[in-house]
């Protein structure tokens, strides 16, 4: 038996063969075409060319001899000389392109003439002071039926080429009329076979393949019981078996699996009521499909007011909406920066505070059909946080006055007794001073500390240029890098915008940072402050060469107390980064660290353009 391939092959192979005949007979009657065109350019267009080329060369040189005897002698024989020149040029091209019968007479017939019409010319002796009516009677007796003639046979010679020419044109004519209808015929055939071909072969692949279509419909919508009418044994049998098969395999396998999806729903519900967090399931199109009794609590809706809701409706919150549009989009959860992730819900009086976060779902087939945004309860560690702050600055604001205190009495002591005191008494009373003040600087960083994270960081922002800040900056630790050999280069471009900030925090950033930089850097190292504007901010880059930050406290540079352990360099309260981070956030600005152990460390930070 054939089949259906072999059907559809045999088919289409007939139909591709006659449009390989068309295509073959059309090139031969191109190139047929072509060859009588360009025998139309080739023999005909250089004889015409010459011909229209020697009319104007005897035409000149008449003009030339009626000069001469107008008494112009210079211009005129000028004008039959060069005149003369050209028309023996081309009536030699003219007996080189003899193509034609009768053309070779009629450029034999053009030189005869010309020999004795140049000959007729020596007889004026227009270079002579002959008498001048004599002359003129040999020009109009002889010269100028000599010139007529020549013109004449010139013409002759045009018009023998244009008649050849028209009708290689006429031919040329006839055979693309001749193609066209060719084509046309054996088109016709081929569109006439191809169409009904199809049509038949529409009508042997339709009714089966309809019948399937409709059985696949049906089993969309659940019913398993559907069957196909098998016809037949070519691949279309085969293919309503198959789906017969399929579909007695889909329904009992329904059957069996129902029950265990149902329970495996009930079990995934069951979890989503009884976290402690809230959960809000959303799907593909941003509506709600599952809310767990706690988001339902924090937003304060029932199920019957979410399920199906836009998310947006519920949540009420730009930011979050915008998160889970961009975990549905990428399927990756945002990045959301520390502290930007808290939700405040107010209720009454009451504050409660969650923080956020967007999980995208993915499926076994690597789909993203939908998103999990989970509301953890944070109040408690907020009211911690804030009770840990209001402890600090208290405790601070308590040890700063014994400190100032034993630090006044140390001092008096360094300059009272320092002559009664030994050696060794005087070195502990050195360092007893330098502990003081290394504790009012700790006592001072987390009083600073304190007021940002309490959100009472006062900002004096006003346009700044970046170069005055970076100038300051230098200005103020140039004598810590001289002192280790440093070189601090400083770089910023001249046409550097101005950018809105306090000029007096951001100095004190790019001093911590600048400051930390010499620390840590090697005698006779190497520390650049530069400049760059980035789309709408500026970015202040702080690049040294020293040892760079091992890999393990990179992610916790910024926290509160983390310092790098590095012998004698390692000094200061480990709170600067922290506040520097604390002070760009509240320019709106981000600050990160880039470094590759033994290759040294960039710090980088940004701050808006003024408008």
């Amino acid at each position: 038996m054939k089949t259906l391939r072999a059907k559809i092959l045999l088919g289409f192979g007939a139909s591709l063969f006659l449009v390989a005949v068309i295509l073959i007979l059309a090139i031969i009657l191109l190139l047929r075409l072509g060859r009588a065109s360009d025998a139309i350019l080739q023999e005909n267009y250089v004889s015409t060319l010459a011909a229209e080329n020697m009319i104007n060369d005897i035409e000149r040189q008449d003009s030339g001899v009626l000069l001469v005897l107008l008494n112009f002698k210079e211009m005129g024989f000028k004008e039959f000389r060069e005149s003369e020149v050209s028309f023996l040029q081309w009536l030699g091209r003219a007996k080189d392109n003899i193509t034609i019968p009768g053309e070779k007479e009629v450029v034999e017939a053009i030189e005869k003439n010309y020999t004795l019409y140049l000959q007729d010319i020596s007889q004026l002796q227009l270079g002579s002071n002959s008498n001048l009516n004599q002359t003129i009677s040999i020009y109009y007796d002889k010269v100028l039926p000599r010139f007529r003639t020549i013109r004449d046979t010139c013409i002759k010679l045009r018009n023998l080429n244009h008649e050849v020419m028209y009708a290689a044109s006429k031919q040329a004519r006839q055979l693309a009329e001749q193609a066209v209808l060719f084509i046309s015929l054996i088109g016709g055939v081929t569109i006439i076979g191809g169409l009904s071909f199809s049509l038949l072969l529409a009508h042997f692949i339709t009714r089966p393949v309809t019948e399937l279509k409709n059985a696949v419909l049906n089993l969309a919508q659940g019913d398993y019981t559907v069957q196909v009418p098998v016809r037949g044994e070519g691949e279309l049998a085969l293919l309503a078996e198959a789906f017969n098969v399929m579909a007695e395999k889909l329904r009992h396998f329904h059957e069996m699996d129902i029950d265990q999806i149902l329970v495996e729903k009930r079990k995934s519900e069951a979890i989503i009521r009884s976290v402690d967090d809230g959960l809000v399931v959303v799907d593909e199109n941003l509506l709600i499909t599952n809310i767990n009794p706690k988001a339902k609590a924090v937003f304060q809706v029932e199920d019957e007011e979410a399920q199906g809701k836009h998310v947006l409706e519920v949540v009420r919150d730009d930011r979050i909406f915008q998160g889970i549009k961009y975990s549905l989009e990428t399927g990756q959860s945002p990045r959301i920066e520390e502290g930007e992730d808290i939700l405040t819900i107010q209720h009454g009086e009451q504050a409660q505070h969650f923080q956020t976060a967007v999980l995208p779902m993915r499926s076994r087939a690597g789909g993203i059909p939908g998103a999990i945004l989970v509301l953890r309860d944070v109040t408690r560690l907020k009211e911690l946080d804030r009770l840990k702050s209001e402890f600090v600055m208290t405790a601070s604001h308590e040890l700063r006055t014994p400190l100032t205190s034993i630090g006044m009495s140390v001092i008096m002591l360094k300059e009272s007794a320092a002559a009664k005191l030994t050696d060794q008494e005087r070195e502990y009373l050195e360092v007893c001073h330098e502990e003081i003040n290394r504790l009012k600087a700790l006592v001072n960083d987390l009083l600073d500390l304190a007021k940002i994270e309490a959100g009472k960081l006062e900002l004096n922002v006003e346009k700044v240029a970046p170069d005055f800040l970076a100038r300051q900056a230098s200005t103020i630790i140039k004598n810590q890098a001289e002192v280790k050999s440093i070189t601090l280069t400083v770089e910023l471009p001249a046409d550097l915008p101005e950018v809105l900030a306090d000029a007096n925090k951001i100095v004190w950033v790019l001093v911590n940072l600048l400051a930390n930089a010499v620390r840590y850097t090697a005698q006779g190292g190497h520390v650049w402050l530069q400049g760059e504007k980035v789309g709408e901010m500026v970015h202040f880059r702080v690049q040294d060469n020293g040892p760079g930050i091992p890999r393990e406290l990179q992610s916790r540079i910024f926290d509160k107390f983390v310092r790098m352990d590095q012998g004698e360099a390692t000094s200061g309260s480990g709170l600067g980064l922290a506040i520097s981070k604390e002070i760009i956030r509240a320019h709106r600005g981000i600050i990160w660290l880039e470094s590759l152990p033994g290759q040294g460390s960039t710090f980088t930070f940004t701050l808006p353009l003024s408008r």
